[in-house]
């Protein structure tokens, strides 16, 4: 990089990728979209027809009347009549950046960063060229096992690390192994931060090197350890695989974000290729960004656990103030305890497009999550999720959008919620509300006996209880869980007696002679009742 290089350069960077070009020029000029870019009449000369055209994924604009061409910057120095300094500080209050001090980038900050980049590459290169090797033998097997053929190995320069110290020995000489984060200082010396590791390496958007994640092989905790941030990568801000990805995103006109590397790389060898994946923390505001500035159409992919589920909330919570009009936002899950790669290896590719294909819209995944974090049957549960509601909407920054998601809302509110429905002429007698170490353990036994639960299905379904949830591990065989669960039903059967003789016998005091033989035959019901029940307590 030329000495007279100024810090501007990676500002501008990164304004670029967080402010889109559609949402700059939007500002100010209504746009509408016609195949793939959007299209508006010119603010710098007059015009009825529009000819103004602004291609989001390359982020610039063009007018077909005047000319007139450029990219976020260069519209805002014209448009505001600014000059290069102002408009990069109209822009960073955008982004909600902080401004960097305008002077000379240091020639020795530079110079770092380039040997940062060698090191890495030199780095992969050692990796790669170890796999293959009596050393990796077992490195090897898993990746066979897993299903890459020698060209999807190269491809991703996936690689080994061997238990000794190879980085640290074989590039002494480098001051930039620590900086890098291939290597750390202990008491006795260096000594490499990746041992006994499948390697993949990390790639930057430009498709240089950048870091790398290291996979367990001997089954320990935790099973992947990225290299900590440094001058050239910042994990929350990197989306691995992207630089594999970026073209096809834009050929299949959305991205599809899932939660592993392997289970990215496997979905783009397997006719998915505009996947992939954070880096092994959960998506960041920055992540998204860089997304929807190649593409505002996401199908987040999670596993269907209870980890998936919050990992999809957690992305809808930050999607919202990033989608437009021309957004398709969806969440699809992978349910039976498999990821995307199980079922590409069972199921094949067909499988797992339907998952794709089925997958929820943005609209009706956040209003499946209103409806099952709060209680809508109740005046303070309705508060509390039109709270919710309220608050998502409030993110969303065109404000005709906004306007249209509350009206889709308060509508279903009404129909769901809100509307007055007729009290039912059939009278059913209330049970009491199941304690919390029942409903543990009932949500254990289902889980864990799913034939019990067909068995007595009619039975649970009585109970009112959420049988999705998770419950701890408990010490219970078959034969004790359907103990306990004969045992529960007939308590709740005698429950149900004991209520029907306190009817009748209120009766009876009233002056109703004919409630005696019900009480009569309520008490042979209930003495043989408690009788099975000693029974079984006993054996």
């Amino acid at each position: 990089m030329a000495p007279g290089r100024h810090n501007y350069s990676n500002f501008t960077d990164e304004l670029r990728a967080r402010l889109s070009v559609v949402d700059v020029v939007g500002r100010v000029v209504p746009l509408a979209r016609k195949g793939q870019n959007y299209w508006g009449c010119c603010p710098f000369h007059n015009e009825k027809t529009p000819s103004f055209s602004v291609n989001e994924e390359k982020g610039f604009y063009h007018c077909f009347g005047c000319g007139e061409h450029g990219d976020i910057i260069s519209f805002t120095m014209k448009h505001n009549n600014m000059d290069f300094k102002s408009a990069i500080a109209e822009l960073a209050n955008m982004a909600g950046l902080k401004m960097p001090d305008y002077k000379p980038r240091d020639p020795n900050v530079v110079k770092r960063e380039d040997a940062l980049f060698d090191i890495c590459g030199r780095a992969a290169q050692t990796y790669a060229e170890k796999l293959f090797t009596p050393d990796a033998a077992h490195a090897l097997e898993y990746v066979r096992r897993r299903g890459f053929t020698d060209e999807e190995i190269k491809k991703y320069r996936i690689g080994y690390a061997p238990k000794n110290n190879i980085i640290a020995n074989k590039f002494a000489e480098s001051k930039f192994l620590i900086p890098s984060g291939l290597c750390r200082r202990g008491d006795y010396g260096l000594y490499d931060f990746f041992r006994d590791k499948l390697m993949f390496p990390i790639f930057n958007a430009h498709g240089r090197i950048v870091a790398f994640s290291g996979r367990s092989l001997d089954g320990s905790e935790p099973k992947y350890i990225n290299t900590t941030d440094t001058d050239i990568f910042h994990k929350r801000q990197t989306v691995f695989g992207f630089n594999f990805a970026r073209e096809a995103i834009h050929r299949a006109n959305r991205s599809i974000v899932v939660e592993g590397q392997i289970d990215a790389i496997k979905m783009q060898v397997n006719g998915f290729p505009e996947t992939v994946a954070p880096l092994g923390t959960a998506l960041t505001e920055d992540h998204i960004a860089l997304l929807c500035k190649s593409n505002r159409n996401i199908t987040f992919c999670f596993d269907g656990d209870a980890a998936g589920q919050k990992a999809a909330a957690r992305a809808c919570n930050i999607v919202m103030p990033f989608i437009r009009d021309t957004s398709d936002v969806r969440f699809a899950f992978v349910s039976g305890g498999k990821d995307p790669d199980e079922i590409l290896k069972t199921a094949g590719a067909d499988a797992m497009r339907k998952i794709i294909d089925d997958a929820v819209g943005l609209t009706d995944f956040l209003w499946e999550l209103t409806n099952k974090n709060y209680i809508v049957s109740t005046p303070g549960g309705r508060t509390q999720a039109e709270k919710f509601l309220d608050t998502q909407i409030e993110k969303i920054a065109d404000p005709e959008l906004r306007k249209q998601y509350k009206q889709e809302y308060d509508k279903r509110k009404f129909q769901n919620w809100h509307s007055w429905k007729r009290a039912p002429k059939t009278v059913n007698i209330k049970l009491p509300d199941i304690d919390a170490i029942t409903k543990n353990t009932l949500v254990y036994i289902v889980n864990k006996y799913p034939e019990l639960a067909e068995r007595y299905l009619e039975f649970l379904g009585t109970l009112g209880v959420d049988f999705d949830g998770t419950a701890p591990e408990l010490n219970m065989d078959i034969n004790g869980a359907e103990k306990y669960l004969v045992s529960l039903k007939l308590q709740r059967y005698l429950e149900k007696l004991n209520a029907q003789k306190r009817e009748f016998t209120n009766q009876l005091l009233a002056g109703d002679d004919t409630a005696r033989d019900e009480i009569k035959r309520i008490d042979s019901e209930i003495e043989k009742y408690n009788e099975k029940l000693e029974v079984l307590i006993s054996i």
